[in-house]
């Protein structure tokens, strides 16, 4: 593990580098607080840091300071080094911020087994932040095709809305169904059913920019949210999502699957809500779908 290594006595430095190459660390080393700080701005910044109490530039304790003032759900584990062994310097030490201390003389296999405990809390720490997002994700996402779902996919809407109508900008909504979908559950079945949503979701998701959206809107369902500028025709990426799909077969575990999808598409530019737009979305699937499927309908302007 990197270990930043803060102390202005260059034998110490030196001898505490030594010490944590010995024990399987690499240490980062710097000479007063002001480096000390510059380090631990950086995106790669060392999760483990023994810091001296007394340096140049910035003291230990106000380093602590202004790390602590940093919102981040990974923070580093702080030792603080200090030959000060009043119980006020100590406790003053730690409500700057410091997870512990070691003072001065300090017992080299002390010091080790302080680290040890360092390295367990920080791989805690760090298991708790992978659940943490493992758990924002589920919350967020279909299981099955890895796109939003429902929820999160209206509250990005919303959030679109709200800026085409701050910004002025031009946005489009699209409700995508795939055609004959209950067919190919009642006769391949639903194993089938899913690869097909699994696949149909990739496909279209390679064929949109970074800046769109997709999520489940329910079953065979897709909201797509595509923001534009200038006045594009809000048919040409549909047109493209819809020729993605029928342009080769689907693999599924019972076999090869032709498929194609309708699409509405409903203007949100100016003062749209939400449910305005998710109305006029689907009146233009409806008559997608009653005009022969595969196929983009753009809904008329209100």
């Amino acid at each position: 593990m990197r270990v930043l290594v803060a102390e202005d006595d260059p034998t110490s430095r030196v001898l505490l580098a030594s010490m944590l190459k010995k024990w399987g660390h690499e240490p980062v080393c710097v000479a007063d607080g002001l480096e000390a700080w510059d380090v631990l701005r950086q995106a790669d910044a060392p999760r483990l840091v023994l810091l001296d109490w007394v340096m140049p530039g910035l003291d230990g304790p106000e380093v602590c300071r202004r790390l602590r003032a940093v919102e981040t759900s990974d923070p580093p584990f702080v030792i603080m080094l200090t030959g000060r062994a009043e119980k006020g310097d100590i406790i003053l030490g730690l409500d700057a911020g410091a997870n512990d201390y070691l003072s001065k003389p300090y017992d080299p296999d002390e010091l080790r087994a302080r680290l040890r405990v360092a390295c367990r809390m920080l791989d805690l720490q760090q298991g708790l932040v992978e659940a943490r997002d493992a758990l924002h994700h589920l919350a967020v996402h279909d299981s099955l095709t890895g796109v939003f779902n429902r929820r999160a996919i209206l509250e990005r809407l919303e959030q679109e809305v709200a800026r085409a109508a701050r910004e002025g900008g031009r946005l489009f909504v699209g409700m995508c169904d795939l055609d004959h979908f209950k067919g190919i559950n009642d006769t391949l079945g639903h194993q089938a059913g899913d690869d097909v949503l699994a696949v149909f979701t990739r496909r279209i998701t390679a064929k949109l920019r970074v800046y769109d959206s997709v999520g489940r809107y329910g079953g065979e369902e897709f909201l797509v949210i595509t923001p534009a500028g200038g006045k594009p025709d809000p048919r040409c990426i549909y047109e493209r999502l819809r020729a993605e799909v029928e342009r080769a077969p689907i693999p599924t575990r019972a076999g090869d699957v032709s498929l194609t999808v309708s699409i509405g598409v409903a203007d949100g530019s100016g003062k749209s809500t939400v449910d305005g737009l998710v109305e006029a979305a689907d009146r233009a699937l409806y008559r997608a779908k009653a005009q022969g499927r595969n196929r983009v309908i753009l809904a008329p302007e209100e």
